[in-house]
């Protein structure tokens, strides 16, 4: 064999050894994260569906904004008020978001969701941390294990995105024809059918798929983390941060801040807005009226003065009215002076820095809702394309796979030539802290540990095949 057919065939067989090891690590969560994120991608539908009893009401002898809040209240003595969300359509039950008197011994309150029809009587309430969709974000983000499973989620991303980019190498057609690189030869044998169905589907995936591993990111711990202090080392901030950071909504703004948080237990535990008894008569359905007015995206929501919010600091000494939108895009805000009702200040997307734009961008894509319906059906169908991957490598790994071995493909004879390939590596890890580390770890078990022992190298493949390129 010529030399540069040497070294090329070393090469692949190089990055084959690195796909299947990066699809071994990650085939299980993908699996999960691919269904999970296909479920919550219909957030908007499933939230209707969970408030279905308490739409379309109608409005003959419909009350006050303040008359539903003092419902809710009644029927929670000693809550909280801490914001009012406008029905969605005329005829719905609002929705006003409590916290409960009672405290854990960390002092944090419980919240409620209250639900008030139109004609002022309380329907029923949820737990905001309990919804389907809260419950389904939470699994994804961090498969219910806290921190340690946000890292494990962000260290499946970062392999992921290593199992791609090796898949495209693998699967780069070189002068070959179309069949078998764009479409799959079903005609062919199951064995071909298989590897097609596998290599074909990781081509028209693999584009969809780095958007969505991409554009998580930002809410990783790790990385989430690092990003919002280069972030705030480089300038980029222009008001608070819009998304969440780690698992069960770490803080999003600077660590002395200790007001700024993305979910409902974190939020019970900060500063609280002031006891709806302290709240002049009238006022609530003053600003909630002008909510109306700035017809913003669903939903809206009205905040008292000093309420907590899900991103940035309480709201200060002015009513705020702002659009929480899971296109976010289309988020803004507005606050009153609570004596004029004149217009204090006013943030809307067009205010953001260009970087937190193009994050706002990528969540609402990831999310499903920047393009409405579309937007999720393309999402569901990259879930199923990497279902569709998962499964086929797995058929191909147990067929091909030898008894007594992992079945990982054998090194080749001699080492191949990896400056490109290292620089390549070198800068996913500069770019991925949790692949960086795992790297090194898993460098460190090979060349210390697992090569000595003659059984484990035999069964990882650790030793070059005898032969082989």
């Amino acid at each position: 064999m010529a030399s540069g057919d040497m070294t090329g065939a070393a090469l692949y067989r190089t990055i084959w050894r690195w796909h299947f090891y990066a699809a071994l690590l990650v085939m299980p969560l993908v699996l999960v994260l691919a269904s999970s994120g296909a479920i919550y991608l219909f957030k908007p539908q499933i939230d209707r569906w969970e408030e279905r009893d308490w739409r379309e009401l109608g409005t003959a002898g419909a009350v006050s904004p303040d008359a539903q809040l003092a419902a809710a209240l009644a029927a929670f003595p000693g809550a909280r008020f801490h914001a009012y969300r406008l029905p969605e359509a005329a005829g719905d039950a609002a929705m006003v978001h409590l916290a409960l008197p009672k405290g854990d011994q960390a002092g944090a309150q419980p919240m409620v969701d209250v639900f008030v029809s139109p004609q002022g009587k309380v329907l029923g309430s949820l737990d905001p941390e309990t919804r389907i969709t809260a419950t389904i974000a939470r699994f994804h983000g961090s498969l219910l294990l806290g921190r340690a499973g946000d890292w494990l989620v962000e260290l499946a991303a970062s392999w992921a995105i290593v199992m791609i980019l090796t898949g495209l190498y693998l699967w780069w057609p070189d002068g070959r024809g179309l069949a078998g690189v764009a479409w799959p030869r079903l005609s062919h044998g199951s064995r071909l059918a298989w590897r097609d169905m596998h290599a074909v589907t990781g081509f028209w995936v693999s584009g969809l798929a780095l958007v969505l591993l991409c554009t998580g990111l930002p809410w990783a711990g790790v990385w989430g983390s690092g990003f919002r202090l280069v972030r705030s080392e480089m300038g980029w901030v222009k008001g608070p941060q819009q998304w969440k950071v780690g698992a069960g909504g770490a803080p999003v703004a600077a660590p002395a801040d200790p007001h700024a948080a993305h979910d409902h237990a974190a939020m019970a535990g900060m500063a609280h807005a002031m006891p709806a008894s302290a709240l002049p008569a009238g006022q609530l359905s003053r600003f909630v009226a002008k909510a109306r007015g700035e017809a913003m995206a669903f939903p809206v929501l009205v905040l008292p003065p000093h309420a907590p919010q899900r991103f940035g600091p309480p709201t200060g000494d002015v009513w705020t009215v702002k659009s929480e939108a899971q296109n976010r895009t289309l988020n803004r805000s507005v606050s009153y002076d609570p004596a004029t009702g004149a217009e204090a200040a006013r943030d809307d997307f067009a205010a953001k820095h260009p970087i937190d734009r193009i994050v706002a961008y990528g969540i609402a894509w990831h999310e499903g809702q920047l393009l409405g319906l579309f937007n999720q059906l393309v999402g569901v169908a990259t879930a199923l394309m990497l279902v569709t991957l998962v499964v086929s490598g797995f058929v191909m790994w147990r067929r091909r796979k030898p008894a007594g071995t992992l079945g990982a493909p054998p090194l080749p004879a001699a080492p191949a030539r990896l400056r490109g390939m290292a620089l390549i590596v070198l800068l996913l890890a500069a770019a991925l802290p949790l692949l960086a580390a795992s790297l090194i770890a898993l460098l460190l078990v090979e060349r210390v540990i697992l090569r000595r022992i003659p059984a484990a190298s035999r069964w990882l493949g650790l030793a070059p095949a005898f032969g082989a390129p």
